[in-house]
């Protein structure tokens, strides 16, 4: 059976609506030497994120993709906890961010042992909390976009080999079109498929034909700023209806990329609500005249396909 593990345990397509698959509870982007994550207040977390998964809830919000990696102050006992206190079920992600956010340890780890951790994680539980993996969360540095490091490539490697075992997707933070291209190719030279591997941030490539392209290799499609400042609305709309006329509207995730409680600020930091997509959004799709059934693809079962195994 197909599953979306979580929080919750392992869900089926039946007991899930809107997902979304690209949001924030608990992320640490402070100076990795602090280590603020470390000694945060779990009662706070929830006081701050609790009553906003209540109103992404009321908002139609069924469940959310968590996607915070290591290097980045994971803590998945943090999502655990508000996921109890709002009985609202949460994916995780394994995997490990870009440079220079690295941790020791996974530079000095060997792809075979990264690759066993990977599979513990998505197969057991997370190092820190009793929850499953979802999928393997990886990325590429945002200021050297035309080549992987060594340490990125050989997490890259490990992780189409843990995903070749376990069925998991690859979500790669990745900002142009070529460095995806590339990661394909590593991935697929590694065994796995590009099928299972989710380009987050597309919308950070400002050639829609690129986004075409690699739609045709299989990938999926992720659009996970809506809402933000840096590009309206229209901009989402007119990318969408460009996958939909080619016929990629089964590879289309739609997020925003929001929360969350980051412990290296005073009491967790500006958080910003997980409603825009469900109360803005949605309503503005369906005025460009994207129709009920698709919209129902992009935001219920496009997340689900995309991240259960």
């Amino acid at each position: 059976m197909t599953e979306l593990h979580t929080t919750q345990g392992a869900l089926s397509r039946d007991d899930l609506d809107l997902i979304l698959p690209h949001e924030h509870v608990f992320t640490d982007l402070g100076p990795m030497e602090e280590r603020a994550h470390e000694s945060a207040d779990l009662e706070e977390v929830v006081e701050v994120i609790g009553p906003e998964i209540e109103r992404a809830k009321e908002a139609g919000v069924t469940g959310m993709v968590e996607p915070t990696p290591r290097g980045v102050g994971r803590r998945v006992d943090a999502v655990e906890t508000v996921s109890d206190a709002t009985d609202f079920p949460i994916a995780v992600a394994t995997g490990i961010y870009q440079e220079p956010r690295i941790p020791e340890w996974a530079r000095e780890a060997s792809e075979d042992e990264l690759t066993e951790w990977m599979i513990e994680e998505l197969t057991e539980s997370v190092d820190e909390a009793e929850t499953k993996a979802a999928f393997i969360k990886v990325s590429t540095d945002d200021d050297v976009p035309d080549a992987l490091s060594e340490d990125e490539e050989k997490i890259l490697r490990a992780a189409a080999r843990a995903g070749a075992e376990t069925g998991a997707a690859i979500g790669s933070h990745t900002l142009s079109a070529d460095m995806v291209e590339t990661q394909l190719d590593v991935i697929e030279a590694a065994g796995y498929t590009a099928d299972r591997f989710v380009w987050i941030h597309a919308q950070a490539e400002a050639d829609l034909d690129r986004h075409v392209e690699i739609a045709e290799r299989g990938a999926w499609i992720e659009y996970d700023w809506i809402g933000g400042d840096d590009q309206p609305d229209a901009d989402y709309v007119e990318r969408i209806q460009r996958l939909l006329e080619e016929e990629f509207g089964d590879q289309i995730l739609l997020s925003q990329d929001r929360g969350w409680y980051d412990p290296s600020e005073p009491r967790g930091g500006e958080v910003d609500p997980y409603t825009y997509l469900p109360d803005e959004f949605l309503p503005a799709l369906r005025e460009a005249g994207v129709e009920e059934a698709t919209i129902e693809l992009l935001t219920v079962d496009n997340p689900f396909d995309a991240f259960a195994r």
